[in-house]
């Protein structure tokens, strides 16, 4: 059978995404799968719901910094970027969740007992819908770096991390961004999983256009769903 490949279709590569089965990052060998995966066709169940529409998203699920009593302590951040898809065209109506450490790198988890103080007024998480444009935006706090135990004196780079959706539960996408600079990310067992060709991909921009004045810095951060160009993500897509 000849496999027709409409004109203009620009398949991923194999260099992008990184392997399930990492042995610098510890815990793939005992998760990544032993054997071949097996597809299973989508019923109509899992392409057409849950729906995850605008209204699973509160007026400050994408300010984390208002979100409690007070203001979190530590370095107030813009993350805004826009999603598109491999040929560049803006994805609307995607739901775009984060989640991430506080400013001492903690995370609000009953796993995370390093002694790093918590923060009464940071959750670390929010949630908002793309526009029109694909664009979206967060007020957040710039997440510390943090030890993890993966190997002697192991930390990782400041990070947030990112799912996105489709509009159903299997069209899902996960990655983590990361500041431009940091010397712990030539370090990251996770981060050096990716490819290295894609692996600036991570790494978000510092956008001067998106800071506010005396107030907070900002950093651009688009996602490309598919394509050359295609964003390192946790599963491929």
């Amino acid at each position: 059978m000849t496999r027709i490949v409409p004109p203009g279709y620009r398949r991923a590569p194999d260099d992008v995404h990184p392997p399930l089965d990492s042995p610098a990052y510890r815990s793939t060998v005992l998760r990544a799968p032993k054997q071949p995966l097996v597809m299973l066709p989508h019923g109509l169940t899992e392409v057409t719901g849950p729906l995850l529409g605008d209204g699973r998203v509160g007026e400050l699920d994408a300010d984390l910094t208002r979100q409690h009593a007070a203001e979190p302590i530590g370095e107030r951040i813009v993350v805004h970027g826009r999603v598109l898809d491999g040929d560049g065209r803006p994805v609307p109506n995607t739901l775009v969740e984060v989640w991430q450490a506080n400013s001492a790198g903690r995370y609000v988890h009953a796993a995370d007992q390093h002694p790093a103080p918590l923060d009464p007024n940071f959750t670390g998480v929010g949630r908002c819908l793309t526009d029109d444009d694909g664009h979206y935006r967060f007020v957040t706090i710039k997440p510390g770096a943090y030890p993890w135990r993966n190997h002697d004196n192991a930390w990782r780079p400041a990070h947030i991390h990112f799912s996105l959706f489709g509009r159903a539960f299997v069209q899902r996408l996960v990655t983590q961004m990361y500041f431009p600079g940091d010397p712990l990310f030539a370090h990251d067992p996770i981060a050096g999983a990716v490819p290295e060709a894609a692996r600036g991909r991570l790494v978000s921009a510092f956008d001067l256009s998106a800071t506010a004045p005396e107030w907070a810095l900002g950093y651009r951060f688009d996602i490309v769903l598919r394509g050359r160009e295609s964003t390192p993500t946790e599963e491929p897509c």
